[in-house]
């Protein structure tokens, strides 16, 4: 049985649906991959706790963060540098701006020969190329299937079944948030505001949404889906944007009685965000806090992936996928 040592950055909501995903589907891994997946540090900005044997996960999503046996008050660059791994899972969150922290931890991961897995678009956004480059220079895998589309397999879907397409075009409904916002409003005829605090009461927008709402969270997914899937070089301040927090129930009526309902669309040929009437019968016309990605390909044609687009069990899982698909090549 191959071991296969992991380093957990983040230990909010996604960094503990990680570990719990880890523990809950060790046997299942270990039988069809023989491969054990064993987590030997876990940090988050208070510190770390570390055990080279591996540390039970269980226990660790239990305690105080503080109050555990092996807690050390070790900084996560450092740990990221000296401990002995083969894939780090950066799960902190992110700012656009600078793409910090999760900028500096993915590189000291990649120059000290780790493998990366993430699922914080910032670092994407800001420094695509040279992390991609940093990754090849030494010899390490970086992915980041988790960064778009929630459980959506859309990166490795292209990776692994559709190589030899060209793809024209990308669409997609890429914010459950908003999603969930313009649902409410188009089913109960509610006020944008009610929508919204409503969709934060459920834990589906944080606190200050100005990320979902003004279509900034949709134009980081579209750059990483450029950069990635169209061999693009574009940043963020090449998506023109417009977000929902202008949209009216009488837009909203209006645009039903003719037989179309306004999703925030992403559109990554022409990098593009905006709301846009979809008609009723359309592959993007999604309900909830859904997300759909539609592709137009030059063989394979049309192809449309459906499914949760945010919560941190769902995220686990392509984070997961990108792990076994690591740990298949050590």
């Amino acid at each position: 049985m191959r071991e296969v040592s992991i380093i957990i950055v983040g230990f909010g909501k996604i960094g503990r649906a990680v570990a719990r995903t880890i523990a809950s589907k060790d046997s299942d891994i270990a039988g069809e991959f023989g491969v054990r997946l064993k987590v030997v540090g876990i940090c988050d900005m208070v510190g770390s706790v570390l055990d080279e044997g591996g540390i039970d996960l269980g226990k660790v999503a239990e305690k105080p963060w503080g109050k555990h046996k092996d807690f050390v008050g070790r900084k996560t660059i450092d740990v990221i540098r000296s401990l002995k791994a083969d894939i780090v899972v950066e799960a902190t969150p992110g700012n656009v701006s600078d793409g910090e922290p999760g900028l500096s931890h993915i590189k000291a991961a990649l120059e000290s020969g780790k493998n990366v897995v993430t699922s914080n678009k910032a670092p994407l956004v800001v420094a695509f190329r040279e992390l991609k480059s940093l990754a090849r220079r030494n010899g390490v895998d970086l992915r980041y299937e988790a960064t778009v589309g929630g459980a959506i397999p859309i990166i490795n879907l292209y990776e692994s079944e559709l190589k030899p397409n060209t793809i024209n075009s990308i669409l997609g409904v890429l914010n459950g948030t908003t999603n969930y916002i313009l649902t409410k409003m188009s089913e109960e005829g509610v006020e944008f505001d009610a929508a919204l605090k409503e969709a934060q009461n459920l834990g589906l927008a944080e606190p200050n949404p100005e990320y979902d709402v003004k279509g900034i969270d949709t134009a980081a997914k579209v750059v990483i889906l450029s950069n990635a899937l169209l061999g693009k070089n574009v940043s963020l301040k090449d998506v023109k944007i417009v977000g929902i927090d202008e949209i009216t129930p009488e837009a909203v009526d209006l645009a039903k009685e003719y037989g179309f309902e306004i999703k925030l669309i992403g559109d990554v040929k022409n990098l593009e965000v905006s709301p846009r009437l979809v008609p009723r019968e359309h592959p993007l016309n999604i309900p909830g806090n859904l997300n759909a990605i539609m592709l137009e390909t030059d063989i394979a044609g049309p192809l449309t992936l459906v499914g949760a687009g945010a919560g941190p069990k769902e995220t686990s899982s392509s984070i997961l996928s990108d792990i076994i698909a690591i740990a298949k090549k050590l």
